[in-house]
């Protein structure tokens, strides 16, 4: 089954919007984040920027998703902008549009439970791996380059 596509309300780090779709035939590493969230903060972040600068882009795509509960968070473009900087975090960072309820839209299609999630999408697109909480470096380098390996 596809992954869900991401729904977004603006994008950072990027010239033009992604999407799952145009990035068929490359692994997707989505961290779901929030700027006010320890955890991503200290763990899940730090960790995608290290896969960023890590893999080939060929192979894999790092995409953040920031999906604050708070509507008025997730429409402050600004101070995302700030806490990238200071994060040093250069990937591609989408904007969790707003849902039909608390939930942010994306946050919602993928049933996440909270942040930091992780999700892995494989080269033909479907959804691998879902995790929330920090995955450890060992276990995800591995599913990755597993992913990877198999064919478009």
């Amino acid at each position: 089954m596809p992954a869900p596509e991401i729904a977004a309300s603006a994008w950072l780090n990027t010239a033009e919007p992604l999407s799952l779709e145009t990035l068929r035939g490359r692994v997707v590493a989505i961290f779901a984040f929030q700027r006010k969230c320890e955890g991503c903060i200290q763990l899940s972040l730090p960790q995608a920027r290290e896969l960023w600068e890590s893999f080939d882009r060929a192979d894999l795509a790092v995409i953040g998703l920031h999906c604050p509960f708070e509507s008025s968070s997730r429409s402050d473009k600004e101070a995302l902008r700030q806490f990238l900087d200071e994060h040093n975090l250069k990937f591609p960072v989408a904007m969790d549009a707003d849902g039909e309820s608390w939930q942010p839209e994306t946050f919602a299609r993928y049933s996440m439970q909270g942040t930091p999630t992780l999700v892995l999408v494989g080269r033909n697109g479907t959804r691998r791996m879902q995790r929330m909480g920090h995955v450890s470096d060992i276990l995800l380098g591995a599913a990755i380059q597993e992913l990877i390996d198999e064919p478009a």
